[in-house]
């Protein structure tokens, strides 16, 4: 897939486990570890804009495009 996904740097960086993050957006452990290894088809404005905003980072750190 061409659109690849870096929440799990972005945890990193801000020494933020799946957990914590988890509780903070509102989102179970399964749908953001579905993110978080790139399986997921979609994502919500709404999910994406609590995840930058708990991770206090812009969408382009999160989505990265890479052409085939």
């Amino acid at each position: 897939m061409a659109i690849i996904v870096n929440l799990d740097v972005m945890m990193a960086k801000r020494k933020m486990s799946l957990n914590e993050l988890s509780e903070k957006v509102g989102l179970t452990l399964s749908n953001l570890s579905i993110l978080k290894t790139g399986k997921a088809k979609a994502i919500r404005f709404s999910t994406l804009e609590a995840i930058c905003k708990t991770l206090d980072c812009q969408p382009a750190d999160i989505l990265e495009y890479k052409a085939d």
